[in-house]
């Protein structure tokens, strides 16, 4: 316990000096494996297949790359642990399960994941790339009418319900997390505190209670979810982030 706190100590420690350089990988990747892992002052040009254009986001966990894959010339968003090698296993699992649980959906309105895999030591996954803006970035600028917001969360309350079906809870929907296309359709993303729960899966239902972190964004959590209280997550604790994400889209 003690050599897991100084390493996460550690860890956090570089990520926010990596931070305070500007972009925290900008590091070279050469598609043969190397030896040293990221290092400030470099710049991501490959990883594996995949070459890197650009940075579109970032967060707490995982960075988001613009990156074009090689072999069939498509666009796609690559996302990678931001510790890198300094990743706890706590990290790469929650970073694989956002990967399996949105893996599992093929709907229009849910980005698609592609491929999941390990360069050189750096865990990543692919997915579609939406051209376009997050819900968050729009509601900077303005507040939706009524009818307009009331489309948005229609089409987003028929994705989640999709979903829900497929026994997926999100557990972290909020304006960042639905990105807007260029056509004005939404995308929901950011799996990263999925949970596929199925009637059968008794392993994950008795996992989903056994702790009692609290997991999701504050502004956008139910009441359950703020007490820790996983035993009472099901889909009306998703529901209750649509409700906030509408309060958001109407109020500002």
């Amino acid at each position: 316990e003690m050599l897991k706190r100084v390493g996460s100590q550690v860890r956090d420690s570089l990520v926010d000096h990596l931070r305070g350089e500007g972009s925290p990988i900008e590091v070279t990747i050469d598609s043969s494996p190397r030896g040293n892992g990221l290092s400030a002052g470099d710049r991501i040009r490959y990883i594996g297949e995949y070459e890197v254009l650009e940075e579109v986001a970032r967060g707490g966990m995982g960075v988001v790359f613009k990156a074009q894959q090689q072999k069939l010339k498509r666009i796609v968003a690559l996302k990678m642990i931001l510790a890198g090698r300094l990743a706890d296993e706590a990290d790469v699992e929650r970073f694989q399960r956002e990967a399996q649980a949105a893996g599992q959906l093929r709907h229009p309105n849910i980005v698609a994941i592609h491929e999941i895999g390990e360069h050189d030591g750096h865990h990543y996954f692919t997915m579609d790339y939406v051209e376009g803006s997050s819900l968050a970035d729009r509601l900077k600028d303005e507040s939706l009418s009524p009818r307009e917001a009331a489309a948005l969360l229609t089409t987003l309350a028929e994705s989640v319900h999709f979903a829900h079906e497929k026994g997926t809870l999100h557990r972290d929907l909020k304006p960042a997390n639905i990105l807007i296309d260029n056509n004005g359709v939404p995308h929901i993303t950011d799996f990263g505190l999925a949970k596929v729960v199925l009637p059968s899966d008794d392993a994950s239902r008795a996992e989903l209670t056994a702790s009692g972190q609290i997991l999701g964004t504050p502004s956008y959590m139910s009441p359950e979810q703020a007490s820790g209280k996983h035993e009472g997550m099901g889909p009306a604790t998703d529901v209750y982030s649509l409700g906030s994400i509408l309060f958001a889209c109407l109020t500002g």
